[in-house]
């Protein structure tokens, strides 16, 4: 009887005395109340009603969040949101169970003080533009004070920076307005670019037009010339070719304008001797012309001969 029960009570010393630690995990025993051992990931056994785990610590990497509220340097409020990795040192798990209770505590207490120091030294803008400045002054400060205590501090980031809500609604209108105007200074380019490309297109189809008419111009008088050439070869002269030629031309011209239905009224004059007269006219006005040249010319070698 009292073989067994020996035997049962074995068995569950030994049942309750082995135990097990995860892997990336540090299990604290004290004896009697008293630090006694780390144990680390596997199998293990303690001594029953004598031994305890006092508690365990993972040594993985962590992450704490803190959003810290602050003013810059230009009186606008802004919460920043720090984000803290941290892990147990191995070598320092006394350290860390022993020595803090609380170190999510700890570490918020060392990013409020550090971002408050740093973020009132700068303006919004620079806020924005130096968060990782912000980030490396947080995490020097942490290690230097968390490396005593068994943790070290891997990265710290700053993963949000919220202006208050008016202050992001005008930085929103101002990004508006230079957009706008940069908008309206594209437009203004574009219409001068076509109002140049459209003078300039203008002013090629002037000058195309014009030399289209100098060249009709240019081969209606060859043509004349070649016409009279072939009158006087029939024993016409020229001032006979030229009359018949101007007659000539006066008829198709009221041809031509009484084939267009549309056209508008035109009064020309139709009697035989029309173009006779326009002849006439012509020849009286080249003579006048001819002979205002030269003696416009004449007076200019009086001119030059004075002042020689």
């Amino acid at each position: 009887m009292i073989l067994p029960l020996v035997g049962f009570l074995a068995i569950v010393i030994i049942v309750t005395g082995i135990f097990t630690v995860k892997q990336q995990t540090a299990a604290i025993i004290e004896r009697f109340g008293k630090f006694h051992s780390i144990r680390q990931s596997g199998l293990h056994f303690k001594v029953p009603l004598v031994d305890k785990i006092s508690g365990k610590l993972s040594l993985k990497i962590q992450q704490l969040d803190v959003i810290v509220e602050t003013k810059t340097k230009d009186d606008v409020f802004v919460k920043l949101k720090v984000s803290v990795q941290y892990m147990v040192i191995k070598e320092k798990v006394y350290d860390a169970f022993y020595k803090l209770d609380y170190p999510h505590d700890q570490i918020t207490s060392y990013v409020f003080d550090v971002v408050r120091a740093e973020v009132p030294k700068l303006r919004l803008d620079d806020v924005f533009e130096r968060k990782d400045d912000i980030a490396i002054a947080v995490k020097t400060e942490l290690n230097e004070a968390m490396m005593n205590y068994g943790y070290d501090i891997i990265k710290t980031l700053v993963t949000d920076i919220d202006p208050d809500e008016q202050v992001k609604e005008a930085m929103n209108r101002i990004n508006a307005s230079e957009r706008e105007k940069i908008a309206a200074q594209y437009e203004g380019d574009a219409q001068r670019i076509l109002i140049v490309e459209k003078a300039k297109a203008e002013a090629e189809s002037k000058r195309l037009q014009g030399q289209g008419i100098a060249d009709q111009r240019r081969e209606i008088a060859r043509g004349l010339e070649e016409s009279v050439e072939v009158l006087n070869k029939v024993g016409i002269n020229s001032q006979e070719a030229s009359a018949l030629i101007v007659v000539t031309q006066h008829y198709d011209t009221l041809q031509s304008v009484g084939e267009h239905t549309n056209s508008n009224l035109i009064l020309l004059p139709n009697s035989p001797q029309a173009g006779s007269d326009m002849l006439n006219n012509m020849v009286a006005s080249f003579t006048a012309s001819n002979q205002i040249g030269e003696a416009m010319k004449e007076g200019k070698n009086k001119k030059d001969n004075g002042a020689s």
